[in-house]
């Protein structure tokens, strides 16, 4: 008996914190944003440089953002895959004037396939100019631009073919673009 109270008085306390929890129904304070001790630092010493958080499900969004494996290049991937291409996904390439890193790199014939994203490269026709921190987004963005203007210099230099597409291109389009730009597919596979 004492040993059956002992394992009881074990495995109950579990079942109790858990109980307590959904018996508490107390409202939840709303969370801070978080801030990074970096940043807290400087806050402290009035230095406002970056743009603070103002709503924790926008830094959720903007922290989920990719820099590779996109959905539009993806998709270009699988569809040139499919008809027996081969290429290099993000491939450092360290030219002469600066480091590049293609979406797809095709390195035997020298062609750089990079798929831009509407916002962060400022598409002309579906970009969009954000409203909250106005004073440090525009800039990035110019900045993102005139990189991707650098990195084109600079593999044309290097004697490389650039392709550029947007996001919003259809996928035959981009396909037909980059067959275009790399001519028919090694070994004599084609689908």
């Amino acid at each position: 008996m004492a040993k059956k109270a002992s394992q009881d008085g074990a495995n109950s306390a579990v079942p109790r914190l858990r109980a307590a929890r959904r018996v508490s129904k107390k409202p939840r304070a709303a969370a801070a944003p978080t801030v990074s001790k970096s940043a807290a630092e400087a806050a402290a010493k009035g230095k406002t440089t970056y743009p603070f958080v103002s709503d924790p499900a926008r830094a959720a969004n903007m922290r989920s953002n990719r820099r590779t494996d996109t959905k539009p290049e993806m998709a270009l991937r699988t569809a040139l895959h499919a008809k027996g291409y081969r290429y290099r996904k993000d491939f450092r390439l360290d030219l002469p004037l600066r480091r590049v890193r293609p979406d797809i790199a095709f390195t035997s014939r020298k062609v750089a396939v990079f798929i831009d994203g509407c916002f962060w490269h400022a598409c002309p026709d579906h970009g969009s100019a954000p409203k909250n921190n106005e004073w440090y987004w525009s800039p990035k963005l110019a900045k993102n631009v005139e990189r991707d203007r650098a990195a084109d210099e600079a593999l044309r230099q290097a004697g490389w073919t650039v392709v550029r597409l947007w996001e919003h291109v259809p996928l035959t389009d981009a396909v037909d673009e980059v067959i275009a730009a790399v001519g028919g597919p090694r070994g004599g596979a084609t689908r």
